[in-house]
């Protein structure tokens, strides 16, 4: 079996490592099934062949992809550059993907959407998801119910479903939780991967990251202990199954 490319973009490695086990976890996948690569530590070898792998997940990180490049740290320009230098490969080649979070406004802005902070951004917590039309009839979707509760917390989102992409997942407070271009193409802007208490942890981790004032985060803690949020690993096992 071809092993799946794992890109992270937390420079915590705290979060890093608990984001890279949730993975493994909710995808079941062995740790020998994966290449992961920290971008904020390692660069993508130069000889890096996409054919080697069985796909790509990206993982989220608290960098935005629209802020001003003046605002953007040399590590978080680093992480983001590297994204998005694979992406033409990717998306002219309909390689499998699938982008968690921040790999949706990777996707996006690469595929030339709008990707900002105007619209749609959400505090961190659980929304309920709800299929569109074409969501019904995805094979990444396949078996899971109409609506279901996932962890979020995003300052930015895709503003406009950009061209050739088909809307999968939408939610009252962010409508383009799930897209996909092409067949293979997928990215989320949930957090597939994460349960209560991967989320707990990283509520700790970037309680001072401006996500919410750092006073709230055992009230919200509490709140994502009380939500039921189990399907979307299912989303993130069914990419596994369909590419491995």
């Amino acid at each position: 079996m071809k092993p799946f490319l794992i890109l992270q973009l937390r420079p915590e490695t705290e979060a890093s490592d608990d984001e890279y086990r949730a993975i493994l976890e909710q995808g079941g996948l062995d740790q020998s099934e994966t290449v992961r690569i920290r971008l904020e530590r390692d660069p993508i070898p130069g000889d890096l062949k996409l054919e080697d792998h069985a796909g790509v997940i990206v993982g989220g990180g608290p960098g935005c992809v629209s802020d001003a490049e003046t605002k953007k740290s040399e590590v978080e320009k680093r992480i983001e550059n590297a994204v998005l230098d694979l992406m033409p490969a990717i998306t002219e080649t309909d390689f499998p993907y699938l982008g968690c979070c921040y790999g949706i406004g990777i996707l996006a802005h690469h595929l030339g959407g709008t990707v900002n902070k105007e619209r749609f951004s959400e505090e961190v917590g659980a929304v309920e998801c709800r299929m569109t039309e074409d969501g019904t009839d995805d094979p990444l979707l396949n078996g899971l119910p109409d609506s279901f509760m996932a962890f979020v917390g995003h300052k930015e989102a895709v503003q406009d479903l950009p061209a050739d992409c088909v809307h999968l997942l939408a939610s009252g407070p962010c409508p383009y939780q799930m897209i996909r271009y092409k067949s293979n193409v997928y990215a989320t802007q949930f957090h597939p991967e994460a349960d209560s208490e991967v989320f707990e942890a990283r509520i700790k981790i970037y309680k001072d990251k401006g996500y919410f004032p750092p006073s709230d985060a055992d009230r919200i803690i509490e709140f994502c202990h009380q939500q039921d949020v189990r399907v979307p690993g299912q989303i993130l096992k069914n990419f596994v199954d369909a590419y491995r």
